[in-house]
């Protein structure tokens, strides 16, 4: 059997590739939120009261120079992690250690890998939660104004997928956003639960320093750390799991969206024409164009959905304290994240390009549409309703003349077709974007301050 040295001991070449999995790749983009958890470490221990110090301001300032470095290099992609260093943490460790020497070696003071991974994902959650949290309102604005814009066109209501009421374009297209915007409010709670810094609560025990974990936290731009040092690893795959429940919901209105699309653009209805962009064609028939954008969205639902089950499955028979299984929610949890912000965003300019045909949504109409409302009038007359109901019921070749036009016009009431307050959806949109950019912009000046330079959040 081969062995390699690594930081932490040698370990058989066999074993090391199989318990560092997939963290030699997933890692990668962590590279950026480890080094600044690092630089909120070092900054701590240099302020902590204790003689001699851990580590002077001056080495403090040498260290936070080399992280951004490793920053640097990490933006511009070139930042490795080798199979001996196991992870980004030990693959930082290591290249501080290269450059800085038994400096270096004092990094690690007070922490575990534990805690260091806990505040890593913590940090990429925040940053693609305020992405999410974008997306969704640039998808729910797309989905607004196509209701605004179409607002008077009617188009046919469906229960059972069978015709029911009439409805309009405008109803059903903010039905979806309104269902993102609830979606939105899910993500900020989760946001909100993920705003507490587990960084300092090393391998679950604390430690014998005294370190100031609410120092940490604030220099982070989280609003509190964890009280309690093993909940907050015991934390890790409950917060994924709760991340990924937020992603999911959000993938459920896109799905059902989806499914309606797949409907509505079948020649058998014609009443939207998704933009030829957007599809695409078959090996042997020249004339498809296949609404594939929409088939996977619906399929990429069941695999967040899944991620999240994945996660709950993993921590669900863990006992107290950390478990390596945890390793195996990185993958779903990032893919999860990934998946939903990848199917935002192809959502949007499919929509935004989206043809209406008001005369195949017009011409779906049949008498029968208008059954409901022709009782509710006679109820309005002073019929009682179940004669009302039976009397439409036994004729309802009465109805052809009926204008689908002008039976929308009828439904004024809040939230009905000519009853949508548009206002309130933008006043939604707004402050779903006001909600993420303050975060952002509170975040971003926390790391600037704390790195000494630009801290920049992504896409």
């Amino acid at each position: 059997m081969s062995e390699k040295r690594t930081t932490v001991g040698t370990i058989d070449t066999e074993v090391l590739a199989f318990t560092a999995g997939r963290d030699v790749e997933l890692d990668v983009v962590l590279a950026g939120v480890d080094c600044v958890g690092s630089a909120a470490h070092v900054t701590m221990l240099a302020a902590m009261p204790v003689e001699p110090a851990v580590i002077s301001a001056a080495e403090r300032d040498r260290v936070v120079s080399a992280l951004n470095e490793i920053r640097a290099k990490a933006a511009a992609g070139s930042f490795k992690i080798r199979l001996r260093d196991q992870d980004v943490h030990l693959a930082v460790e290591r290249m501080l250690t290269e450059k800085l020497g038994d400096l270096g070696k004092k990094v690690h003071t007070g922490r575990s890998r534990n805690d260091q991974v806990a505040v890593d994902l913590r940090l990429f959650a925040k940053e693609q939660l305020l992405g999410t949290l974008e997306e969704v309102a640039a998808l729910a604005e797309v989905l607004v104004k196509l209701g605004k814009r179409h607002a008077k066109v009617p188009m046919v209501g469906r229960t059972h997928m069978q015709p029911g009421m009439p409805s309009s374009v405008g109803l059903w297209a903010t039905a979806h956003a309104e269902s993102l915007l609830d979606d939105a409010l899910g993500l900020l709670q989760v946001l909100e639960l993920n705003d507490q810094c587990p960084l300092g609560s090393a391998a679950s025990y604390g430690v014998p320093l005294p370190i100031d974990r609410s120092l940490t936290a604030s220099l982070l731009g989280f609003s509190r750390a964890t009280h309690n040092v093993l909940y907050a690893n015991n934390g890790r795959g409950k917060l994924e799991g709760l991340v990924l429940a937020g992603m999911s919901q959000v993938m459920l209105t896109l799905s059902r969206l989806a499914q309606d699309l797949m409907l509505f653009t079948m020649p058998e209805f014609d009443y939207f024409r998704l933009p030829a962009a957007f599809c695409t064609g078959s090996s042997i028939m020249p004339q498809k164009q296949n609404p594939d954008v929409c088939e996977l969205v619906r399929a990429k639902a069941v695999r967040v959905k899944a991620a999240e089950t994945a996660v709950f499955e993993l921590v669900r028979g863990a006992p107290t304290g950390y478990n390596r299984d945890l390793q195996e929610a990185k993958e779903p949890f990032m893919e999860g994240m990934a998946t939903t912000r990848a199917s935002l965003r192809v959502m949007a300019p499919m929509l935004a390009g989206m043809e209406v045909n008001v005369e195949k949504l017009v011409a779906g109409f049949s008498p029968d549409v208008f059954a409901t409302d022709r009782a509710l009038e006679l109820v309005a007359e002073g019929v009682p309703f179940r004669d009302a109901y039976h009397a439409v019921k036994g004729d309802l070749g009465a109805l052809a003349a009926v204008d689908p036009r002008e039976a929308i016009r009828l439904k004024e009431h809040m939230g009905a077709p000519f009853g949508l307050d548009w206002a309130l959806y933008a006043g939604r949109i707004k402050e779903v974007r006001q909600a993420a950019r303050k975060r952002k912009r509170a975040y971003e000046r926390a790391l600037s301050a704390l790195m000494n330079a630009p801290y920049v959040v992504g896409g």
